[in-house]
């Protein structure tokens, strides 16, 4: 199999140099956004060949001039009984023959078993770019090269990739090529996320004791259990409280991520890309670049975390520049049934609400009418739309929307006529069909005939119509699946980022989503190359006030997508009023999916103004610090965006089920200046919320609004009104002067 460096690693978009530095002499030291990395630095005097650094630090900010001459002998540890010599270190790439009894970071031999337990040593080290370290280290006898970039930005998260280079003139068999950071003891608690179709990023935490805790994901892509951030923190660590570090693998495909102690005091944390035996064979002067860990400390729970990655994804040149167009999708609408005068009726009624992009959902193209046949067949379905799309894109864009179109590139039906014409592009073992899934199978697009065609297909659907946006789903696993006989989720991955990062390259002004039946595909390698990520298939308002809380967890609010459904919700049957569905999707990427020609005239009225409210505070939405807030009781969810300089807030207290007490605990924002006075207004949508008292709070109807000190907004709080269950409160402020 020939193999070339993994496209994860490119069109990242890193923020160039700023806030970090690294000092000349002494130890390496990246530094920024409030984070260390300490790593010794290698002896490459004539004729040394020093091992790989240890990794001295990875943490809080050590002062910037700080002699860290010592810091090896401060930390250097204990030789125990029963135990090596000398005393171990925790190198950048740990490998057994360092006395490393963690997880290694390089596993793989020859086919003849040799090779097995590579000792790296340093060759050259760079460190001209500010703010990263590019060392490159060999092994002579196994015939083996290593290249590791370390780049820490200005907000404090910590890139590492890495690069093996099969330097030998036989083959080499490669099983995992993983990147790791070690923990301090303190950090001795987990969080992470788990999940299911329409319930992803459902969060589990447990202590860490000595041993491993790992989680695999074998679905062909990151899948709705992936979870997308692992934190490992202080006990008790929330939100806003406690030390916190956390690692993502900028990956689509099969992956790992495992925390783990031992008995001799080391832990870790890492990820890894996880390869199926004999997915990775490097034949001579072959390379494999591992996807990208993204690594973060926060000092101050986990949004210290996620607001450190939120600005590292806005940073990047690629991040959607002008404001996210609201937008509605057909699918909840109109299902299968296209008809124009239908679909042009339902376009009236979202420019009338204030919609900006209107998206035709599923069974525009070639025989597809249900689920079971047309996948595959890229071609405007002279049936259903014998005039082709244009009259409704004309008409579309005669109201002043633009025009988005779903498509599933992916996938093929057997019932179609590109899957008739070339039954062998069915990615798969030979004779026999993988496990059928929504009754589709997944097209081979490491075959160059299958992408070749997919390219063309999508270009010529791009050329000859004014579309602006592409819904881009994904809805399967990829079971048994296989190229040429080896296993191929790796190529399958590489495909898919080619055929879009071509596509851009090929529309440069086309937006994309990134769907997989819902959040099965969140990361920053498919977001490298996306605008949008649709987070979950449900639209029941209930179920998203979890699943957007946790996908905000790595990625801004502007590139989720929220929307307001109807008010039977598709996927759970449950009833919510407009007020609660419009309130819980204001904070995203702003969508509606309901079929408006059938809301009724106050209704149409709700949603126009909660459109326009989005509109009047999208800018504070999308550019602020998310924070979440702790001290609510486990029947609500409370959160908020504050501006960067602090000038103005938007925060939402959402009573999800009828709580323990009669009168809610006092309602604690974080994030405000506390040497400035704000004013206070409760903000209304669609009808705002619906309550069960006799009276409110008295500041809910103070004329004018009521001026508070941030100080007191923060260490005391707002008293609540008693809100019906499943009705959420937002609460506008203003810093005054």
């Amino acid at each position: 199999m020939t193999t070339t460096p993994n496209e994860a690693s490119a069109a990242e978009g890193l923020p160039g140099a700023g806030g970090p530095s690294l000092h000349a002499e002494g130890p390496i030291h990246l530094r920024g956004g409030g984070v260390s990395l300490v790593l010794t630095r290698p002896d490459l005097a004539a004729g040394a060949q020093p091992p790989l650094p240890e990794v001295l630090h990875w943490g809080p900010a050590l002062p910037v001039d700080i002699d860290l001459g010592d810091l090896s002998a401060m930390v250097g540890r204990a030789i125990p009984h029963s135990a090596p010599d000398q005393a171990l270190v925790r190198r950048l790439l740990p490998v057994g023959a360092d006395g490393w009894r963690l997880r290694p970071g390089l596993r793989g031999s020859r086919p003849d078993g040799t090779a097995h337990s590579p000792r790296f040593a340093v060759t050259s080290l760079d460190a001209s770019t500010p703010g990263s370290v590019l060392l490159r280290a060999v092994d002579d006898a196994a015939s083996l090269e290593v290249a590791i970039e370390l780049t820490l930005d200005e907000h404090g998260v910590l890139i590492l990739r890495q690069t093996l280079t099969n330097a030998a003139d036989t083959t080499y068999l490669l099983a995992e090529l993983g990147a790791s950071l070690p923990l301090p003891p303190r950090a001795s608690e987990v969080l992470d996320l788990a999940g299911r179709w329409c319930r992803e990023r459902s969060p589990q935490r447990h202590p860490l004791p000595i041993g491993t805790w790992s989680r695999e994901s074998r679905h062909g892509r990151t899948g709705h259990d992936a979870a997308i951030l692992t934190h490992v923190g202080v006990p008790g660590f929330g939100f806003g409280r406690g030390e916190v570090w956390a690692v993502h693998l900028g990956w689509s495909g099969d992956a790992t991520v495992w925390v783990e102690r031992d008995a001799a005091g080391f832990a870790q944390v890492g990820a890894a890309e996880l390869l199926a035996p004999g997915e990775l064979r490097l034949g001579p002067g072959q390379s494999y670049a591992a996807p990208p860990l993204y690594a973060v400390y926060g000092a101050a729970g986990m949004d210290s975390v996620s607001q450190a990655l939120h600005a590292h994804v806005r940073a990047r040149p690629t991040h959607p520049p002008r404001p996210r167009p609201v937008l509605l999708n057909t699918w909840e609408a109109v299902y299968f049934d296209h008809r124009l005068d239908r679909l042009t009726a339902l376009a009236d009624a979202a420019a009338a609400a204030g919609v900006e992009r209107f998206v035709l959902d599923d069974g525009w193209f070639g025989g597809r009418r249900h689920d079971r046949a047309g996948l595959g067949d890229w071609v405007v379905s002279a049936d259903q739309w014998p005039d082709g799309l244009g009259p409704l894109i004309t008409h579309v864009r005669a109201l002043g929307m633009e025009f988005g179109l779903w498509v599933e590139p992916e996938m093929v039906n057997l019932d179609s006529d590109l899957v008739r014409a070339h039954p062998d592009w069915v990615l798969g073992v030979a004779g026999r069909l993988p496990m059928s899934w929504r009754h589709q199978q997944v097209l081979d697009l490491a075959n160059p005939d299958a992408f070749a065609h997919i390219l063309e297909r999508l270009d010529a659907l791009l050329r000859e119509n004014d579309i602006a946006f592409l819904k881009w789903d994904h809805n399967r696993d990829l079971v048994d699946a296989a190229h040429g006989g080896a296993a191929a989720v790796h190529g399958q991955t590489l495909a898919v980022y080619r055929l879009l990062d071509e596509l851009r390259e090929r529309h440069p002004g086309v937006e994309i989503e990134t769907c997989a039946s819902g959040g099965g595909r969140v990361d920053l390698g498919i977001l490298a190359r996306t605008d949008r990520l649709w987070a979950s298939d449900t639209i029941d308002a209930h179920e998203r006030a979890h699943i957007q809380r946790w996908t905000g967890s790595l990625v801004p609010p502007e590139l989720v997508g929220a929307h307001i459904g109807s008010g039977v919700a598709h996927t759970t049957g449950r009833r919510h009023t407009l007020a609660f569905r419009a309130g819980m999707a204001l904070f995203g990427h702003l969508g509606i999916e309901a079929d408006l020609t059938a809301v009724d005239e106050v209704d149409r009225r709700r949603i126009a103004d909660a459109v326009a409210q989005h509109k009047r505070l999208r800018p504070l939405l999308h550019t602020g610090s998310v924070v979440r807030l702790d001290d609510v009781d486990d029947s609500a969810m409370a959160h908020g965006v504050v501006a960067a300089d602090r000038s103005a807030a938007v925060f939402s207290y959402a009573q999800l089920t009828s709580s323990p007490t009669e009168v809610p605990a006092m309602f604690r924002l974080r994030g405000l200046d506390p040497g400035a006075a704000y004013r206070v207004l409760p903000l209304a949508v669609a009808g705002g919320a619906t309550t069960q008292q006799i009276a409110p709070p008295p500041w809910v109807h103070v004329t004018g609004g009521l001026v508070v000190p941030g100080a007191v907004l923060m260490d005391v709080g707002l008293a609540l009104p008693i809100l019906h269950p499943e009705q959420v409160l937002l609460v506008e402020l203003t810093r005054v002067g």
